[in-house]
């Protein structure tokens, strides 16, 4: 891939879309076109093969029938998987990142297989769902801002050795394990539970998809006037008291 090209992967938005995590795309493309980067976006339906050629894939997330329908489908596929051993970069959201993993707990309630990209498994929570904003410090490796987000989410994500936490909660549930952890990371795949969409709250995250997609250490400047808005507002949203 040339400095001055990046091919964004858009998987099912027909199935995988919930809370605008459509959104994610859009920031991706925005951020890498105010660096004058040229940015494919491909948008491909669940009826579609995953492209392997792609440089960032997002995953969005999705109600229970459809999660099941998405996790069938791409490992029928295997274009991510291929893509992910090719060392594209990966990120999910929510279901998108349950499907990552081993397996999660289906609409049927049966368990269901994921893709295997992240040492993570997913089971259905005994209590109250997982639900409000989220405010996470997060892994010093990957140097970055607080997170903030918002989780909607039953499953109850655990972390096998093979992954690092992306995060640790402030304020929220997180993985929903009860040990503060908030998505996973290895390499170049990334799961959350954080909607908003995420990276329009986190803005930083977009730029270090697009590094990593360039394999550079640093891009030039972009306006973020926008960004800072929105995730102060959040961010003073979340810890205001009740």
């Amino acid at each position: 891939m040339s400095e001055s090209s990046l091919r964004v992967v858009w998987v099912y938005p027909d199935l995988l879309s919930t809370y605008g995590d459509r959104g994610n795309a859009l920031v991706v493309e925005r951020r890498a076109r105010q660096r004058h980067l040229n940015v494919t976006r491909i948008d491909v339906r669940s009826d579609q093969a995953v492209p392997t050629s792609g440089d960032i894939y997002l995953i969005g997330g999705g109600e229970d029938r459809p999660q099941r329908l998405a996790a069938e489908r791409l490992r029928n596929d295997s274009g991510l998987i291929r893509a992910s051993e090719n060392g594209a970069i990966i990120f999910g959201v929510c279901a998108g990142f349950q499907i990552m993993g081993h397996e999660f707990v289906n609409d049927l309630g049966e368990r269901e297989p994921g893709l295997g990209l992240l040492d993570v498994w997913t089971t259905r929570g005994e209590g109250a769902r997982c639900v409000g904003d989220v405010l996470a410090d997060v892994n010093p490796r990957l140097g970055l801002p607080q997170l903030t987000g918002f989780e909607n989410h039953q499953g109850v994500t655990h972390l096998g050795q093979g992954v690092q936490p992306m995060a640790t909660v402030v304020a929220g549930r997180g993985n929903g394990t009860g040990d503060g952890t908030e998505g996973a990371w290895r390499d170049t795949v990334f799961g959350t539970y954080l909607h908003g969409p995420v990276l329009a709250r986190n803005p930083a995250v977009a730029d270090m998809l697009i590094k990593l997609a360039l394999d550079v250490n640093a891009l030039p400047p972009a306006d973020t006037t926008w960004y800072d808005a929105l995730r102060a507002e959040r961010i003073a949203a979340t810890t205001r008291p009740a």
